[in-house]
């Protein structure tokens, strides 16, 4: 199985006519990712290479039947469109954009909870998700997936995602699904939410996660596993050499005194019985490992 999204989901691109919302789009589609329509209620009636282009998502998920949504816009659109797609009926979310105002996360993270519990925003800020063989949703190459599990990945960083993917993929170990949750500091979808689901997932028989400093998300993780995880994890966390006080890449690697430190989260996360790795190759090491010993 997979979590959030599988061979069944149809998205709508929400910036499809943009360049990097046709040549995702169009690249999701040719993975075998149910790509049914686009918005832009400039652009309604037409179509980008044959993918039908509606007014609004509410227009889209009637004529489609979509319950996904991928967001390509620029950032000051995004509160918008994201609020947009869970009116217009969609269950999942995933909003790529970079740059997206904390205020406006914090406002988009409370107002779902509140007004649509049903609906799921991944990111913003993240690379996406994917569930290989099945759907890919944003900017993660699908070559680099191995599909077949038993593994699933979470991640914060987007680049890591990938390297996350790769070094599993040299091991011949596939994923369920890999999940980019991104590292701003209010995402839509947190490390625990995505543990949870891999914990539910029966086709899930282990999980990788990688973090990175700043927040405190990672040792919030690692108290869910302590208390909630029966299947084994592997973890990197980034940002070991980083110096503190320092904004390191964006806006939630930021560390504070010596809160949010690669090393706190780390010993947090061997507390908890994880593997954790001083680095993604030796996390896919000891993922490696874990997988022989299922057998």
């Amino acid at each position: 199985m997979s979590i959030f999204v599988n061979s069944d989901t149809k998205v709508v691109y929400q910036g499809l006519t943009g360049s990097q919302g046709s040549y995702y789009g169009l690249l999701n589609r040719d993975y075998g990712t149910k790509v049914v329509a686009g918005t832009n209620p400039r652009k309604a009636g037409t179509d980008v290479d044959g993918i039908p282009v509606y007014a609004s998502v509410a227009e889209a998920v009637a004529e489609t039947g979509a319950t996904a949504s991928c967001i390509f816009i620029p950032a000051p659109g995004v509160h918008d469109a994201v609020m947009e797609a869970a009116r217009g009926g969609v269950e999942f979310i995933v909003a790529i954009t970079e740059g997206v105002p904390a205020h406006d996360e914090a406002d988009l993270y409370n107002r779902l909870r509140r007004d649509f519990p049903d609906v799921r925003l991944l990111g913003p800020n993240c690379p996406g998700i994917i569930s290989p063989g099945q759907c890919n949703i944003g900017i993660t190459a699908g070559h680099i997936a191995l599909p077949g599990g038993p593994v699933g990945i979470v991640s914060r960083s987007g680049t890591l995602t990938y390297q996350a993917l790769y070094e599993l993929k040299e091991k011949g170990i596939g994923c369920t699904t890999c999940v980019g949750i991104g590292g701003d500091p209010v995402p839509g979808t947190s490390f625990i939410d995505c543990l949870a689901a891999f914990e539910a997932d029966p086709e899930t028989k282990a999980v990788m996660m990688i973090g990175e400093i700043g927040g405190s998300a990672e040792e919030e993780a690692a108290e869910f596993i302590a208390d909630h995880m029966t299947k084994p994890v592997s973890a990197y966390v980034a940002g070991v050499t980083a110096p503190p006080g320092k904004k390191m890449g964006h806006a939630g690697a930021i560390v504070s005194g010596g809160r949010g430190t690669a090393a706190v989260k780390m010993d947090a996360l061997r507390a908890a019985g994880v593997r954790v790795g001083l680095n993604p190759t030796e996390a896919g090491e000891h993922m490696a490992d874990i997988v022989a010993d299922l057998g």
